[in-house]
This record gives structure tokens, C-alpha cells and sequence, in this order.
């Protein structure tokens, strides 16, 4: 005689499962923090390239108008001077 099959999870089956589950979430977050940090630097790139972009516009724009009302061309207002104290050419 046989006796009918139940449908029955040993502990260890059921511990599997939820230790299954607990990594798949993990994973899921981690995924998701990824792609919210991914984006964030993408952005801040993004923004600081427009920076520089508006940065390097002004100082063609503020050469232009110099040489415009005193002729003295590009080296006139923003022409680097050596700084001893930090080394570096500043205007």
C-alpha cells in the first residue's frame, strides 16, 4: 500500500527560501543604490563640464571687449601674472 505524498517544506527548505529571498532583496537595493549613485555622479559631471564651459565664455567674452575699448587685444585684463606664494599664473 502506498501512502499519498503531502506537500510538505522541511526546516531546512524553508530556511533556504528565506534566506533566498533576504539575498535577493539585497541584491535588488544594492542594484538600485548603484544606479542612484551612478546617476548622481553623471549629473555633477554634467553640471561642473557646463561650468567650465560658462567659465571659459566669459573670460573669451571679457578678452573681446577689452580689446574692443582700448585695442590692446587678448593680454590686456586677464593676462596671467606668476604668483611666488602658490606658483601658478593668476589674472
Amino acid at each position: 500500500m502506498t501512502r499519498p505524498m503531502k506537500d510538505h517544506l522541511s526546516r531546512n527548505e524553508i530556511r533556504k527560501d528565506a534566506v533566498q529571498g533576504a539575498v535577493e532583496a539585497a541584491a535588488t537595493a544594492v542594484g538600485e543604490v548603484a544606479t542612484i549613485l551612478t546617476t548622481a555622479v553623471r549629473d555633477v559631471a554634467g553640471a561642473l563640464g557646463g561650468l567650465a564651459t560658462e567659465v571659459f565664455e566669459l573670460r573669451d567674452a571679457a578678452r573681446k571687449a577689452a580689446a574692443e575699448s582700448d585695442g590692446l587685444g587678448d593680454e590686456h585684463p586677464l593676462e596671467l601674472v606668476e604668483d611666488p606664494e602658490i606658483g601658478e599664473g593668476t589674472p
